[in-house]
């Protein structure tokens, strides 16, 4: 076989019983498969570790009782503040997360937005253009929208200006220097300007009663307290359920990959927008250590190899495969040279891809 070695002279040789060109069509083809088989194997099993060890946390998005608050893109995107978002195109938004609509809207085509905008509903619909913007290399890493919460708190530390003010659990903060801030998005906001700053912090108590407290912020702008949060739920996998589970959510990441490639094919993503290169990888991994992330990103990188290799490119293992498939239905062994012709064109392809692929990354780096 003319493999990328383009080694002519073993090939000139006598063909020798232990070697692979000599092997039939079908069995050339299980061992060209294997590679990507086993990649495949890999990532699944991984998934599933990570499902059986760390099992699965989100929000409901019926806990998100006081909507979202918005940030700039997904304001031009046409959500506001207090938006409760009720489904994305078709799919009915279950779990608290942008990223679910980045995907639903980039990757499977949703052209409206539904939300229950004071008290009524309304359609919001979604222009093309948003397919490659949500995902460029600029807005990737931009949060659409988080849950928006009432500042009630949770707990005070110990020797800070919230406990020497007077601040106690389940106060709810409503105002800041006479302006109101109901949510805690808008308090943090305001406050972290103030640093080492005489403030004045409204607060309900009780439920019935205002009053108002004096206290001097941090060298940080901070005050000392921790909000209530959200419940998130938890599903626990038992060893049984986390190898099917960890399939299907691998299945799942292919499809999408596979859809991501169509909606290139068609225009509507940029591929200059989405491919990255070593670096891009890397980041992938975080900023700081987590071992949960480190094996989903493994498995995940394990099914993009298998996934990749597998594409019909010479030079690749799926280019190996399409010739082995054509000689099994055929029955006619494609020559030497057009096998080694279309490596050579295939193997250019690919150094072609990796040199753009990290050239986007250096061109990034520079530009930011």
């Amino acid at each position: 076989m003319i493999d990328e070695s383009f080694d002519k002279e073993q090939m000139a040789q006598p063909p020798q019983p232990w070697e692979f060109r000599t092997k039939p069509a079908w069995q050339r083809l299980i061992i060209m498969l294997g590679g990507v088989t086993v990649n495949f194997i890999l990532g699944f099993l991984i998934y599933g570790m990570v499902l059986w060890v760390w099992g699965e946390e989100y929000l409901p998005a019926d806990q998100v009782t006081e909507g979202i608050y918005v940030d700039s893109l997904g304001m031009e995107l046409g959500l506001r503040d207090g938006d409760k978002i009720i489904s994305i195109g078709e799919m009915p938004f279950e779990q608290f997360n942008d990223r679910l609509l980045v995907q639903a809207i980039s990757i499977d085509n949703a052209d409206h937005i539904k939300v229950e905008r004071e008290g009524e509903i309304v359609d919001i619909p979604v222009d093309d253009k948003w397919a490659n913007e949500l995902i460029s290399h600029g807005n990737k890493d931009e949060v659409l929208f988080r849950p928006r919460m009432l500042f009630v708190i949770d707990s005070v530390f110990a020797d800070s200006p919230a406990e020497k003010a007077g601040l106690e659990k389940n106060d709810r903060i409503i105002s800041l220097n006479g302006a109101a801030t109901p949510y805690y998005h808008q308090f943090a906001k305001a406050v972290n300007d103030l640093k080492e700053t005489q403030i004045e912090v409204g607060v309900l108590r009780n439920q019935t009663d205002t009053t108002s407290l004096t206290m001097t912020t941090t060298d940080k702008g901070r005050i000392g307290v921790a909000s209530v949060g959200f419940e998130l739920e938890r599903i626990d996998y038992t060893y049984s359920e986390a190898l099917p589970a960890g399939f299907t959510k691998g299945t799942d990441f292919l499809f999408t990959q596979l859809k991501a490639f169509g909606q290139m094919a068609r225009g509507k993503i940029d591929a200059s927008e989405s491919l990255g290169g070593f670096a891009s990888i890397g980041k992938m991994f975080g900023g700081q250590w987590n071992w949960e992330r480190f094996w989903l990103m493994t498995a995940i990188l394990s099914l993009i190899l298998a996934f990749m290799n597998l594409l019909p490119i010479p030079a690749l293992d799926g280019g190996y495969v399409m010739f082995l498939i054509f000689e099994v239905v055929t029955g006619i062994k494609p020559s030497d040279r057009v096998i080694e012709v279309a490596n050579t064109i295939g193997f250019i392809l690919v150094l072609g891809l990796l040199l753009y692929a990290n050239g986007l990354d250096i061109f990034r780096a520079i530009v930011n």
